[in-house]
């Protein structure tokens, strides 16, 4: 019955369920057409909750054409297939389509593109196209197909199986919140429901997306609800007298981040449970407080920091939620769900409600509806949304998000929507995922680069000493050049990378603009290379080494080692933001690098392989190669940030410290400087990692008119200075909400009157 709205009859009545019933019970009468079914039974089928209240139990079962013995199979398949499975819809997921998706992104297209220029581009003259390449980069790309799809069919079926463990099965609450309710004859019990204690018989009145799960998590309807509040007010006989009152002082509760418990008696003089008794007495507000946990401060600075944009999401009040987002540091801007969503919403606001939204620090009063459609109004503007829940309601928020998580002690339902189940309290633990996602992407991106920059340098490369030269570079060293790579390319994943401080994106144009312009400049290096040894005699004079230029087989050992040693240095660069040598790589990578530019070094000097016409070269022409390749490897950073610089005009930042003040000293406002970020030529920690996180922060912080006093330029003056602006700033907010004088005037200077012209009217 987990899955599946149900009406308790009677104790002692069976279950009405999809199972044969015994032989000796009579069918049931055929299932008839919904069109020929009694509005109050439509009414039951569209809307358990209502319609199970309206009818009578034993005109339920008359309605249902069931009975109490429960149903044959042969009755029950007509229902199927009115009505479908008992299951919420699932999309179903073609196989061949997400094998053909691994062939669509960065890394494919660098595959598929040096494909085809394997057909166009790699031989001159009067040969034809080069098939057996072609065919084996085709081969290879499929074999890389087979196994990322391979990898992500076992992955999921390992989060399926996880999410299968942290879940029990056949039960889920309907809400994170409710507490224990006792259904008794006649009451709805809902699909999902958790029973916590005793037993039930009852009959099954909607399944699948026609419960009331089903329907909260397709969103079919929103409603407006009536807070309990209003309700318990409603009932006492002076409400008129005291609404007003109570409200106020609910309000001021809020504006202190307390919540209120109405508290109202009735007398019953007959002393009887079956009296109507008397009316009721509203006699007064508990105010509770519901204190955020200790550490949520803490976690949402680190997230402000790291450039996340965190919005509040509550059904409080607004008062509460703006006080509660202050003492969080969230920020105040706040807006109530009904004035963007509900019937009372202002069509004349200054702003879209997506840019209100876009723009808002977080949202009061919401129903469960309204979480789906903020969530859904951040991504049609571009944004990676993510949403943390831990009730039904919350579900299918969850699963429009790119990021659903779902707290500890979450519901069933959140948790299987969500993408992330987290297992302890607290939210910390988002950013330790933030900063660990980041370097995993960080990573990717540096892979990606590089392997952009070799394809184009391997291929531009050769190609230009085929055309110009008619030289053929043996394939078998290419092979090995590629095997060392990859050696050294697996190492990456744990690689030691600094996560990005602000969100980062695949962003195509400056991978493959920085893939070409690096990719062509080794190319050009290593035709440079080959002209000194052959038309040159560069070398010979100023390192006193042999000639080479008359063994094809010495000149591609040269060529060979040059090649290999820049290729894997240049990992190096497109792994680190900033300089390459101020970043540390992991030791892991340093190893794979020093091992496999041994074996290429011992192969250039000593190898003699007669059908890859290569042969030793000796250690004097190794150590030539060496130095050549580490004076054209300095240029690489250059050209990283230049290629940045061009594209975003934002890369000079990682290379020069800069600061700019800009102090104003009218009407005693504060001190504002501009820290730009940096990494390279500066003595800060870290190469100013804490200043470009606080970018994020200043700019939160500077739509509430308050600067950090941390980033004040000036030293211990200019920080006591903001400390003390920050003091009457506070002294100025308490009194605009706690005196009638701060008040008016506060409305004065929001209407932009004159407060003198007033006073000669009135006195205040």
């Amino acid at each position: 019955m987990a899955g599946s709205d149900a009406t308790a009859p009677p104790n002692g009545q069976p279950l009405d369920r999809h199972k044969a019933a015994p032989s000796s019970a009579a069918s049931s009468p055929p299932f008839p057409p919904p069109a020929t079914l009694r509005p109050e039974l439509q009414l039951l089928l569209s809307s358990p909750l209502l319609g199970s209240e309206r009818m009578p139990l034993d005109e339920v079962f008359e309605q249902l054409r069931t009975s109490r013995d429960g149903l044959l199979s042969a009755d029950a398949e007509p229902r199927l297939q009115l009505f479908g499975l008992n299951k919420l819809e699932e999309k179903p997921e073609n196989k061949f389509l997400k094998f053909l998706s691994f062939m669509w992104n960065p890394l494919s297209w660098v595959m598929e593109a040096a494909a085809v220029m394997a057909i166009a581009l790699a031989n001159g003259g009067s040969e034809g196209p080069d098939w057996q390449d072609f065919v084996g980069i085709i081969c290879l790309l499929i074999l890389n197909s087979t196994i990322s799809f391979i990898e992500e069919n076992n992955a999921g079926n390992a989060a399926a199986a996880l999410m299968a463990r942290l879940a029990p099965k056949c039960k889920s609450a309907l809400t994170g919140e409710s507490l224990p309710v006792t259904k008794m004859t006649g009451d709805v019990v809902f699909s999902g429901s958790i029973c916590k204690q005793g037993e039930i018989q009852a009959v099954v009145i909607a399944t699948g997306i026609h419960s009331f799960f089903g329907k909260a998590a397709l969103l079919v309807d929103s409603t407006e609800v009536v807070g309990h509040f209003q309700k318990i007010l409603d009932l006492s006989h002076n409400k008129d007298k005291i609404s007003g009152k109570v409200h106020a002082i609910i309000d001021k509760f809020a504006e202190r981040g307390l919540r209120s418990l109405g508290v109202a008696y009735q007398a019953i003089p007959e002393k009887t449970k079956e009296s109507s008794g008397g009316p009721w007495v509203f006699c007064g507000l508990l105010p509770l407080f519901d204190p955020p946990r200790h550490d949520s401060a803490e976690t949402i600075r680190r997230a402000l920091n790291l450039g996340v944009c965190v919005k509040m999401i509550t059904g409080d009040q607004l008062s509460i939620a703006k006080e509660t987002g202050r003492r969080l540091g969230m920020g105040t801007n706040m807006y109530p769900s009904s004035s963007l969503f509900g019937h009372d919403k202002d069509e004349n606001e200054a702003l879209p409600v997506d840019e209100l939204i876009e723009k808002a620090d977080g949202f009061a009063g919401v129903f469960p509806e309204h979480k789906y459609e903020i969530v859904k109004i951040l991504q049609e503007k571009k944004h990676v949304c993510g949403m943390t829940g831990d009730g039904v309601n919350d579900a299918p928020a969850l699963k429009k998000a790119d990021i659903g998580i779902a707290v500890s002690d979450a519901t069933d339902a959140a948790r299987s929507a969500a993408d992330i189940v987290l297992t302890e309290p607290g939210l910390s633990v988002i950013v330790s995922a933030v900063l660990t996602s980041r370097a995993i992407f960080q990573r990717m991106k540096n892979y990606t680069i590089y392997a952009v920059s070799i394809t184009i340098r391997i291929v531009l490369g050769f190609m230009l000493l085929a055309l110009i030269w008619e030289y053929d570079f043996p394939p078998f060293m290419v092979l090995i050049i590629a095997i060392l790579n990859d050696g050294t390319i697996m190492t990456i994943s744990k690689d030691r990378v600094k996560p990005s401080p602000h969100p980062d994106s695949w962003k195509l144009n400056e991978i493959f603009a920085t893939g070409v312009v690096i990719g062509a400049y080794l190319a050009l290096v290593t035709v440079l290379f080959y002209w000194a040894i052959i038309k040159t005699n560069f070398f010979e004079t100023h390192f006193k080494v042999r000639t080479l230029s008359s063994s094809i087989e010495e000149v591609s050992s040269a060529v060979y080692l040059q090649v290999s040693i820049i290729s894997q240095a240049l990992i190096f660069v497109t792994r680190s933001q900033s300089w390459s040598f101020l970043e540390r790589p992991g030791t892991l990578l340093m190893c794979a690098f020093v091992i496999a530019q041994l074996v290429a070094t011992l192969i250039a000097v000593y190898a003699h392989i007669n059908f890859a016409t290569i042969r030793g070269i000796g250690w004097g022409w190794a150590g030539v190669i060496w130095i050549y390749s580490l004076i054209f490897y300095i240029p690489l950073d250059i050209i990283k940030f230049t290629v940045r610089y061009a594209l975003s005009g934002e890369a000079w930042n990682l290379l020069f410290d800069r600061k700019s003040n800009q102090v104003r000293n009218c009407h005693h406002e504060l001190i504002s400087v501009l820290t730009l970020s940096q990494t390279a030529f500066t003595s800060k920690k870290d190469y100013g990692k804490e200043d470009r996180k606080a970018q994020w922060v200043i700019s939160q912080q500077s739509l509430q008119g308050l600067i950090p006093s941390d980033i004040i330029a000036n030293g211990r003056r200019s920080s006591l200075i903001a400390e003390q602006a920050k003091r009457r700033a506070e002294i100025a907010r308490l009194g605009e909400i706690h005196t009638l004088r701060g008040h008016v005037e506060s409305v004065v200077r929001l209407k932009k009157l004159d407060i003198n012209v007033i006073q000669t009217a009135h006195t205040v």
